[in-house]
C-alpha cells in the first residue's frame, strides 16, 4: 500500500510557539497593554502632583515665616533665613518686656496715687482746723477780739486783776488765762496802759524781773526802755531784796516803775493776743 501524505491545512493556525504578526493579535491583548500604559503614566503624574504640592507648601509655609510687614504688604526679608520658633520666642519675649514696662508703670501710678490720697487727708485735717479757727474768730465780734473781762488796746488784751497777790501767783494767773504779765516794749504802750481803768493810786505788777542785778522781761527779751521814778531801781538796799517791778500812778507815765519784794501783795495786769487763728478766746 502506497503512503498517504497528510496534505498541509489551508487554514490551519500558527503552531505553538509560533508568533502572530501585530495586525493579527487578538484585540483584547492590545486593550490590557494600553490600559497597563494609562495606569503607569497616571500614578507618575499622582507623584509628582504630591512632590510639587508639599513642596508649594513648604516654600508658603517658609515665606510665611520669613515675610516682613511693610507699608501693610508681607514683604520677603532677603537677607536671612528665620525658622518660625525663634520668630515666636522673640515675639514672646517682646511681649513680655512690655508687659514688665507696663506692670511698672502701674506701680508707679499706684505709688503716686497713695501719695497724692495721703497729702489729700493732710489737707482736709488743716481745712478742718482752719474752720475751727474761723469759726472760733468768726464768734468773736469786732468789739469782742478780746475774752470777756479784758480790754483791747491797740491791738493787744489786757486784763487787770481785783485782787492782789505776790508777782509769782499773778504771773501764774495770767498763764492760766493763756497770756502773761504784760511785757511793755513802746512808750504808745506804756501811755496806754497807765491808768488803763482811770484810778489815780492805782499799783500793779508788771512782767519785769531782776536776776543778778539785771532785769529781764518774762518773755526773754532785755530791757531797753526804761521809765524808772526817780532814784530807782534801788534793789531795796543791803536789807531787802527788791527784784520784781511794779507801776504806781501817782508818778508821770514815763517815770512810774518800782521795783519792790516780789512776795508783796498787788493787782497784776496780763497781756496776750486777740482771738484769732491761734489763739481761742
Amino acid at each position: 500500500m502506497q503512503d498517504l501524505e497528510m496534505p498541509d491545512y489551508v487554514n490551519d493556525g500558527a503552531r505553538r510557539g509560533d508568533t502572530l504578526p501585530a495586525d493579527q493579535e487578538k484585540p483584547e491583548r492590545r486593550l490590557f497593554s494600553l490600559l497597563f500604559l494609562i495606569v503607569g503614566l497616571l500614578c507618575v503624574v499622582q507623584v509628582l502632583l504630591n512632590v510639587s504640592l508639599r513642596v508649594a507648601y513648604n516654600s508658603s509655609k517658609t515665606s510665611a515665616c520669613n515675610s516682613t510687614q511693610v507699608g501693610g504688604r508681607a514683604t520677603a526679608a532677603p537677607s536671612q533665613m528665620v525658622n518660625c520658633p525663634e520668630t515666636s520666642n522673640q515675639r514672646c519675649n517682646q511681649l513680655q518686656e512690655r508687659l514688665n514696662a507696663l506692670t511698672a508703670d502701674k506701680n508707679l501710678l499706684e505709688n503716686t496715687n497713695n501719695v497724692l490720697v495721703n497729702k489729700i487727708k493732710t489737707l482736709e485735717e488743716d481745712i478742718q482746723r482752719l474752720q475751727i479757727n474761723i469759726s472760733e474768730l468768726s464768734r468773736c465780734a469786732s468789739s469782742r477780739r478780746c475774752p470777756a473781762g479784758w480790754l483791747e488796746i491797740n491791738s493787744r488784751c489786757y486784763f487787770l486783776s481785783t485782787v492782789g497777790k505776790p508777782w509769782e501767783e499773778g504771773r501764774r494767773d495770767c498763764q492760766s488765762r493763756n497770756g502773761d504779765l504784760v511785757v511793755i516794749d513802746s512808750e504808745q504802750e506804756q501811755r496806754a496802759i497807765y491808768r488803763l481803768n482811770g484810778d489815780v493810786d492805782l499799783l500793779f505788777w508788771i512782767g519785769l524781773r531782776g536776776s543778778n542785778g539785771n532785769f529781764i522781761w518774762v518773755d526773754g527779751s532785755e530791757l531797753t526802755d526804761r521809765w524808772w521814778q526817780a532814784g530807782q531801781p534801788d534793789h531795796g538796799g543791803e536789807n531787802k531784796v527788791e527784784d520784781c517791778v511794779e507801776m504806781y500812778h501817782r508818778n508821770p507815765p514815763l517815770s512810774s516803775w518800782n521795783d519792790a519784794p516780789c512776795g508783796g501783795r498787788r493787782r497784776w495786769m496780763c497781756e496776750r493776743e486777740p482771738c484769732g487763728l491761734n489763739v481761742a478766746c
